[in-house]
């Protein structure tokens, strides 16, 4: 038996009529392919001014000739009761629900009608089969957090039977639990890794420590899949050496779908087919490919709550060599709420910022992990874990190079800690601004 899909159908949501669908929809010629994305653009910007009053009301009596005139929607608008944000015609307990993680500061409960749910599965189970794996068949290996509260522990304990899955706890990456993890990986034929980047950078450092490739103790390892953090060049370069396979970028969001995913081709795919992704400046004006702003996408499918327009809270540019077809994601570089504001009025990101750090820690072994809070527009503390404290060159190397890419007169203070506060999920948010600001 088919147990992942058996469980979707169970919860019912339609995956064979919406893998059919998403079959039409890859088959459709780059011409015919535009015109498609226009008529559901129109299509589901129509039924929610006609079906959905919290919409009416976020728009007011706008009409629209032009795509670009149509506003943008933010978390913050959706800081109200999801029944109030339902459209005519559904209710919570004939819609999927589910909560956003707040990594964005805007954490809020969200709704997709049944069928939007399923196309979001099938988009998910094609993307993963370009790398041989099967949800009804394939052993995962899963890094991700678990819940504390009993009902949701056992929910999720049982999602993960029916998605063929073996859960490794993200808030315990001490060498003791990843000697167990290592022992499970020998007794089990996984075929692929999926989880939060940041802890299964920390297993591939311990294997590293203990000079050993996964693959050698788990020759039916295909792949590994990485989400929800930023991937840094060196780190996925650290896991395919220690894990002796590819490593794959997946960037989503739970309110919307899949939204990229690395093809065989090593480009980051965009998801054209249940959604459309744009480019935006300050002044929500849609920028050509090539130019980096703020990410902005519409949910072609989901009736049931009205994603039109929703700026995700990211920051990214499209490639010029991409299609409507085949869009490319080239660059994601971090989130809006996660700018660097310096004492001279310059600006950077805040995850340029973590990186010119973590370009100079990393040469030091003894340092596991590190986290950068911004206090004050000067002030920049650096929480890390660590067997040893940092020796004082290299702070100051640190400082320097903190200096020479971004300004003189920065006091940055370093504290060693024995763990990192994760969120309830499980993730690790890499750098956090403190202050507030006038655009923020």
């Amino acid at each position: 038996m088919k147990l992942f899909d058996f469980s979707l159908k169970l919860n019912g949501f339609p995956i064979k009529a919406a893998r059919e669908e998403l079959k039409v929809i890859q088959s459709k010629h780059e011409l015919v392919f535009n015109e498609f994305v226009t008529n559901k653009k129109k299509e589901i910007l129509k039924f929610h001014l006609k079906h959905n009053p919290f919409y009416q009301s976020l728009v007011g009596d706008m009409e629209f000739s032009n795509w670009n005139d149509v506003p943008v929607m933010t978390k913050r608008d959706l800081q109200q009761p999801l029944v109030k944000r339902l459209s005519t015609g559904f209710s919570e307990n004939k819609v999927y629900v589910n909560k956003t993680s707040g990594s964005s500061g805007d954490p809020f409960i969200f709704a997709k009608d049944t069928y939007c749910h399923a196309m979001t599965w099938a988009v998910i189970q094609n993307r993963f089969g370009w790398y041989g794996l099967d949800f009804n068949s394939s052993k995962q290996a899963r890094f991700y957090g678990t819940p504390l509260e009993m009902a949701g522990y056992y929910k999720e304990r049982i999602k993960d039977y029916f998605g063929n899955r073996y859960r490794f706890s993200v808030f315990d990456l001490g060498e003791v639990a990843f000697e167990r993890c290592l022992m499970v990986f020998k007794k089990t034929k996984f075929d692929y890794i999926n989880g939060y980047t940041s802890s299964i950078v920390q297993f591939a450092k311990f294997l590293r420590q203990k000079d050993l490739i996964l693959k050698q103790d788990c020759p039916t390892l295909k792949v590994c899949i990485v989400t929800s953090e930023m991937l840094f060049e060196d780190d996925k370069q650290l896991m395919e050496a220690q894990f002796g396979v590819p490593v794959v970028n997946e960037y989503g969001a739970s309110e919307l779908d899949l939204i990229a995913f690395q093809n065989p081709n090593d480009e980051w795919q965009l998801n054209s087919e249940t959604l459309y992704v744009e480019i935006l400046d300050e002044h929500n004006t849609a920028l050509p490919n090539g130019k980096e702003g703020r990410v902005v996408i519409t949910s072609l499918y989901n009736r049931a709550h009205p994603f039109v327009r929703y700026d995700i809270g990211d920051i990214g540019v499209l490639s010029e060599a991409g299609t409507t077809k085949k869009p490319i994601l080239k660059k994601l570089t971090g989130r809006t709420n996660d700018i660097v504001h310096l004492p001279s009025g310059k600006k950077a990101a805040g995850l340029t910022f973590y990186y010119i750090t973590k370009s100079v820690i990393e040469k030091d072994r003894n340092v596991k992990e590190f986290v950068i809070q911004q206090h004050r527009k000067d002030f920049f503390k650096i929480k890390y874990v660590s067997l040893e404290r940092l020796h004082k060159e290299t702070m100051k190397t640190i400082k320097n190079a903190i200096e020479r890419y971004l300004e003189t007169g920065l006091t940055v203070e370093f504290e060693k800690i024995e763990n990192l506060k994760r969120s309830k999920s499980g993730k690790l948010k890499q750098f956090t601004s403190l202050i507030k600001t006038e655009d923020q």
